[in-house]
């Protein structure tokens, strides 16, 4: 028995050094994919632009499937938010920036 306990120690020893290894693993790819609010006004007014081009070209239905489909991704995400910790204004500013915050990457 001894030995499996001392095995058990060296394995939880070994938990937050393989924990802080994966964190220093993620850090550039966390900061990669790191977007802010001025990333999501961008991502936003090209969405609005899209909806502009989608509405001379085919009309008014395919917009407001479209723009239906933007407006439940948006009510989803703040509905994942305020279920996980986010309150107020703070829970729209993040469902606004995981909705629109591909602006980032244009």
């Amino acid at each position: 028995m001894r030995h499996n306990s001392e095995q058990q120690n060296g394995e939880s020893a070994a938990r937050p050094r393989d924990t802080l290894d994966i964190h220093e693993e993620r850090h550039p790819v966390r900061e990669a994919l790191r977007s802010d609010l001025p990333a999501a006004h961008l991502g936003l007014s090209v969405t609005i632009l899209a909806l502009i081009v989608v509405a001379g070209f085919s009309g008014p239905r395919w917009t407001l499937i479209v723009a239906g489909v933007v407006t439940a991704w948006f009510l989803l995400a703040l509905t994942v938010i305020h279920i996980g910790s986010g309150r107020g204004w703070d829970a729209v500013r993040r469902s606004y920036i995981a909705t629109f915050g591909w602006g980032n990457w244009i």
